[in-house]
């Protein structure tokens, strides 16, 4: 049986191939660890897709291929070496999802080096002590690396003991590095998914230049091709999150203690922006060559900062069926999973609309690129205490009220301005008006 590159996300054409973990001859079993393998957006491991041999390595570690390639074999038991061969045999027959790859995605991989059967991939570190086949995914090793971690000191929690991005973070929180009394501030900003502290750069009096890493190349071309596909226009609107904030303050702390994590704005707002793309479903739709794909379910991409690793934007399917609670579930679901690692290809794909949270970090306002090939997408900012004119038939009044912007880039070709601000208009009122203790 063939296995393939995954699909990692709608607007992905192609992964690398960071570490193998099985040589050419080795017994697998269902489900154990073939490969890691990396996109600009997340890394992955791909697990053999049934209990039998690994007889073919096709792409070897640091190759970049298109989705659906071949990148190795796998003879299942009770399956004939011809029968394994035969699809591995026609590299064209093998790569259906490459077809409909962009151009520049296509020649990308056809100058990726594959061999045949590729030598195999040189062992990755590992912790003291440990088995052979207890390798370590890339991002693993960059984070040992990055703060000296002997790995024998770490209990992996991973699929047979195997170390995770998590197991070495848990180890740092709890200050068991050597000569370290307690947990550092470096420490716990990595652990809530922030950008450790670093000294101010020592940069030469006549500059530096420094070159763009790969993922920053992959993560540019990207935007460049969604700015030059989409006339992107912004509209904003301003929210009184009033009646939001009111059932926070109720419900945070029995939340905090049953849940063991804080109520946000964010899944208030998510399910605002489900109720409403469903009387604005244009807005929920992408481009297909000279039409508009309006799609039946809101599958909705929520935004992941990863730190140092990036940016992710996993998809909660059928969204507009969940209310805040369930909402509120998957986020935090997402978020972690995102963060650990633990992502699958199903989790990155099919998104409709997506939301870009910058709120956590107190901006203002956001002109968020849109995630093709999707029509539009909704920064939410940060919600400050302002002044508010309130009107009242006997008069105005001016009252303090905690208020936020809701910035929407959206795709011109698909929809026009009084649409897009109708619709914001919508999601404005829900949050608003809505009775949100009927609703957590």
């Amino acid at each position: 049986m063939d296995v393939l590159m995954p699909q990692l996300g709608e607007t992905v054409a192609e992964g690398t191939v960071a570490a193998w973990h099985k040589q050419v001859g080795d017994t697998v079993e269902a489900d154990e660890i073939l490969l890691d393998i990396e996109t600009d957006k997340v890394s992955m491991e791909i697990p053999a897709p049934g209990a039998g041999t690994l007889t073919k390595i096709l792409v070897e570690a640091g190759a970049t291929v298109d989705v659906g390639t071949v990148l190795g074999v796998v003879q299942l038991e009770g399956e004939s070496a011809a029968d394994s061969a035969s699809a591995a045999a026609s590299p064209a027959a093998a790569k259906p999802a490459a077809e409909s790859a962009p151009p520049a995605a296509a020649a990308a991989a056809k100058s990726a080096p594959v061999a045949a059967v590729a030598s195999p991939s040189p062992a990755a570190p590992k912790a003291a002590g440990r088995s052979e086949q207890m390798r370590l995914s890339p991002a693993v090793r960059r984070l040992a690396a990055e703060h000296e971690i002997e790995l024998a000191q770490v209990a992996g929690s991973g699929r047979n003991g195997r170390i995770t991005r998590r197991d070495v973070i848990e180890f740092l929180d709890s200050g068991q590095v050597s000569g370290q009394a307690a947990p550092s501030a470096t420490v716990t900003s990595i652990s809530r998914g922030a950008a450790p502290a670093r000294p101010a750069p020592s940069i030469p009096p006549g500059g530096e230049l420094v070159p763009f890493s790969r993922i920053r190349k992959l993560t540019a071309e990207h935007m460049v091709m969604s700015k030059a596909t989409s006339p992107h226009v912004l509209q904003a609107v301003e929210v009184d999150f009033s009646g939001v904030d009111r059932v926070r303050k109720a419900m945070r702390e029995a939340w905090k203690a049953q849940r063991g994590y804080s109520l946000t704005y964010l899944p208030f707002i998510s399910y605002a922006v489900c109720q409403a793309l469903r009387e604005f479903p244009h807005a929920n739709a992408s481009v297909d060559g000279e039409a508009l794909r309006v799609h039946g379910h809101v599958n909705l991409a929520i935004a992941i900062d990863l730190g140092p690793g990036g940016l992710v934007a996993p998809v909660i399917k059928s969204a507009e069926k969940l209310g805040v609670t369930q909402l509120a579930e998957s986020i935090h679901d997402l978020a972690g999973r995102a963060r650990d690692n633990k992502l699958k290809a199903d989790d990155l794909s099919g998104g409709t609309y997506t939301l870009s949270n910058s709120g956590t970090f107190g901006t203002l306002i956001t002109a968020p690129v849109i995630n093709q090939p999707q029509v539009a997408i909704l920064s939410t900012d940060g919600v400050r205490k302002k002044p508010v004119v309130i009107e009242h038939p006997d008069g105005d009044s001016i009252a303090i009220r905690p208020v936020g912007i809701l910035a929407q880039s959206f795709d011109h070709r698909a929809i026009d301005g009084a649409y897009s601000a109708a619709f914001l208009d919508r999601i404005r009122k829900i949050l608003e008006q809505t009775d949100w203790f009927r609703e957590v």
